[in-house]
């Protein structure tokens, strides 16, 4: 496969025409000059050593070698490296059960965190595969799009916790259902729905969601996790989970569910517990799913190919140096330079001076195929050694960024990416520089500067709907947490007059007066607080469950 690195060079091609017409325009002019000397024939005869045709080779030699000077710097490339895969891909959305009770630790280190890793090994697993994730709890809703973004979908990974979902329980039916409409709308393709749960579901109608599921070409597979003798809930602020009535909360598996969901999805059951066996099962059932064999023919590598350019174009010089402008059968006095030498001599020392200044991509080559080796610290050396090359290489300063973030190296990733926006010049790739700052603060849950640089990147990309989706999520998240924010201040004051209402005066005793208004001032607030819940409660966007687990 042949491509052009950097395109927009071969826009200097439009000089081309330009060049001819000055020749001809040229050409024409000295005609007119010789007519005002005396008659065509004469001159002809008077100037026998004289060539008509020689000076439009010279012309045409020239005009090719700045061609071919142009097509260098657009640095031609061919795929050097090429790989056959028969392999038909398929789609699978995982949705993850993000409920308080995934954060039991039955599986180690928890329900949760098992369930991340097991979606990040399987990740690893795919090649041609689209994926999406869907979270859920008592309500659901899509994390990442289909897409055969795999950094992107570990990216989504690190940001999945209980918090994202705000009405707690367990709905598998909404999880099913949402995923079904995340499928693409392509046909003849193999689809499952891949469903992680510890399998208490609290609201009913997954048997019949993964029925609709199954007769519609998609298998539901379950995998359930957790233990089935229970285990209690831990909280972040220390001890566990307990129920309206004080009791400790056991979370079990239920295998019972999951078995009957999967059945009636045509899928298979697949308990997940602390080794590997999972993984492997599943890896085996998606494979199943594969229909035909397609052959697919990838460049993973490409090659320069601007050296033998430069030498054709170095043979070209040579070669109009070399013919004069006059007929010269014995090379009279060997005039080969004549006055064109010194520029003759620019042009050799340009071409290689050209191929030398490839040194910092040489080194941008080899970094690109450590960090697709995953090998990121030695990728980031040769993103340094070509910046120490060539400072205002925006590909470099990219690179590294990216080298960075994978490394976790995030505030110096970030700076990097910044540099490369300020930088480039080529909208797409400015976008997808602010693209990646804007992954790493919503990584670090900093959703303010998240929007900030997606919105920065859709600026230079409309069209990129993968940051217009993240943009809309870090939106929602950031609103969640001011009203988390908001709502935590307002209880703290509220236990601050709490405490000073029950904090006795020192030396001073309590008339029967004060103490009926202080009475009747806890029965007012006590009815306030009694009208914010029964309002919160009728909020459509709140819903409340019997079991918040």
């Amino acid at each position: 496969m042949f491509r052009f690195e950097d395109p927009i060079y071969l826009w200097l091609l439009l000089l081309v025409p330009v060049l001819v017409l000055v020749a001809l325009l040229g050409h024409r002019k000295r005609k007119k000059q010789l007519k005002a000397f005396g008659e065509p024939e004469l001159l002809k005869d008077l100037m026998p050593d004289v060539s008509a045709y020689r000076p439009w080779v010279k012309l045409g030699l020239a005009v090719f070698a700045f061609a071919l000077l142009v097509v260098m710097l657009a640095r031609p490339q061919m795929g050097t490296k090429i790989t056959h895969e028969k392999r038909n891909g398929i789609e699978a959305v995982i949705a993850i059960d993000v409920s308080n009770s995934m954060m039991a630790q039955d599986v180690v280190p928890s329900r949760l965190e098992k369930s991340k890793l097991l979606i990040e090994n399987l990740v690893d697993h795919f090649t041609h595969d689209r994926i999406g994730l869907v979270v859920f709890a008592g309500d659901a809703f899509v994390q990442l799009p289909i897409t055969t973004d795999y950094v992107s979908a570990k990216m989504f990974l690190q940001n999945i916790d209980p918090s994202l979902v705000a009405t707690q329980g367990t709905d598998i039916a909404k999880a099913i259902n949402l995923s079904m409409r995340s499928f693409s709308q392509q046909k003849d393709i193999g689809k499952a729905v891949i469903v992680i749960t510890d399998g208490e579901d609290h609201e009913g109608g997954a048997l019949e969601a993964a029925k609709a599921a199954n007769d519609k070409g998609v298998r539901v597979f379950i995998l359930g996790i957790g233990s089935t003798k229970g285990a209690p809930i831990p909280l972040q602020e220390g001890g566990y989970l307990t129920d309206r009535n004080g009791q400790t909360v056991l979370t079990a598996l239920n295998e019972t569910m999951c078995k009957e969901i999967a059945q009636a999805g045509k899928g298979t059951y697949i308990h997940v517990d602390n080794t590997n066996d999972a993984q492997e099962k599943l890896n085996d059932e998606l494979a199943k799913l594969q229909r035909a064999d397609t052959q697919a023919v990838i460049y993973s590598e490409y090659g320069e190919q601007f050296q033998a350019v430069c030498i054709i174009v170095i043979i070209l010089l040579i070669a109009e140096i070399l013919i004069l402008d006059i007929k010269n059968p014995k090379l009279r006095n060997i005039h080969l330079f004549g006055s064109k030498k010194p520029m003759a001599m620019l042009l050799l020392l340009i071409v290689p001076t050209l191929a030398f200044a490839q040194s910092d991509r040489h080194f941008i080559r080899t970094g690109n195929k450590l960090y697709r080796n995953q090998n990121y610290p030695k990728a980031e050396v040769e993103y340094r050694k070509a910046m120490s090359q060539n400072g205002s290489n925006a590909h470099a300063v990219y690179n590294l960024g990216n080298a960075l973030m994978m490394q976790q190296k995030d505030s110096a990733a970030i700076v990097q990416l910044e540099n490369a926006g300020k930088m480039e010049a080529n909208k797409t790739r400015k976008a997808m520089a602010y693209h990646n700052i804007g992954t790493i603060c919503q990584r670090h849950q900093l959703y303010g500067d998240a929007i900030k640089a997606y919105e920065e990147a859709l600026r230079n990309n409309p069209n990129d709907n993968e940051t217009r989706y993240n943009l809309a999520l870090c939106k929602r998240l950031n609103k969640n947490n001011k009203e988390q924010q908001q709502q935590q201040q307002k209880e703290q004051q509220k236990e601050q007059k709490q405490k000073e209402k029950q904090q006795p005066k020192p030396k001073e005793q309590m008339s029967k007066e004060n103490a009926e208004q202080l009475l009747n001032a806890a029965i007012q607030d006590e009815k306030a607080t009694q009208q914010r819940l029964k309002k919160a409660t009728q909020q459509p966007s709140r819903r409340t469950v019997e079991k918040n687990w």
